[in-house]
């Protein structure tokens, strides 16, 4: 009876040491190399969709506080840093609300960023775009959050075809992808000039009229410049998505989005 115990007793500790010894190697994994990020809205749409799940490559651009979960690394400054290149996607800590947050890079330290009737001008030029036809969705609830999108074609009633012109916008260093425009009159499409100071990065959304980045300041749900300690990494590849409200609802899985790399 005694060496039955014991072995159960033996057999529960060892089961106790396996999980924690595999809880240790998975947050060392997500604070040193890759950590999971669920989109959960559409701020960076047709890029990112929501219901997107993709790896985020901490690696890219060093590690500060805010590599680990919780903003807990006792790190000041960055450690092994790396300065992320404009038009790159990165996941990076809101310096006031302590979320995690994705957005484009637009602007790098030193830069002038402003929007003019809806058009990006980066150190006074205006940056190239073209038309690329529509993007179209159906107008329904999306995601665990159930966000009906914004429609460019209003009104729309639920389960229609909810439409935004989209335009190709190529930064200066060659990087091009997409961006969404819903209306004329967004209060954020005509901007002062913002001088990014030095240490210090410009970030918007591709959904530019459904974005909460840069172009406002934190007292008004925005951004403004965000420090470089509070950049977590890049965004390299979509794993996974889904469109519906439950990831358990494989009927609305999206495998053309499986392993698609982010641009």
């Amino acid at each position: 009876m005694a060496d039955g115990t014991t072995r159960k007793e033996g057999g529960f500790m060892e089961t106790i040491r396996t999980i924690f010894w595999a809880l240790v190697i998975a947050g060392i994994f997500r604070t040193l190399f890759f950590q999971p990020f669920w989109i959960p809205s559409g701020s960076m749409k047709d890029t990112l969709l929501i219901g997107d799940f993709l790896f985020v490559n901490k690696m890219a651009y060093g590690y500060s506080q805010h590599s680990c979960p919780f903003s807990l690394c006792p790190i000041s400054g960055r450690l092994l840093a790396s300065e992320p290149e404009r038009g790159d996607v990165v996941v990076f800590r809101h310096p006031v609300r302590n979320v995690d947050f994705i957005k484009r890079v637009i602007g790098l330290p030193g830069d002038t960023v402003q929007i003019q009737n809806g058009r990006l001008y980066l150190n006074g030029e205006a940056v190239p775009t073209e038309q690329d036809g529509v993007f179209t969705e159906l107008k329904q609830p999306q995601g665990p959050q159930q966000l009906v999108p914004r429609c460019a074609n209003e009104p729309v009633a639920e389960g229609g075809e909810c439409q935004k012109p989209r335009l190709r916008e190529t930064l200066p260093n060659g990087v091009s992808y997409d961006t969404l425009n819903i209306t004329d009159t967004w209060i954020a499409d005509d901007t002062p000039t913002f001088t990014v100071p030095e240490g210090h990065y410009f970030f918007m959304g591709d959904n530019r009229d459904n974005s909460e980045d840069s172009r406002f300041s934190p007292t008004t749900g925005g951004l403004a410049f965000v420090p470089a300690e509070y950049l977590i990494g890049r965004a390299d590849r979509i794993m996974f998505s889904s469109a519906g409200k439950s990831l358990l609802y494989f009927w609305t899985w999206r495998a053309d989005r499986f392993f698609k790399a982010v641009n």
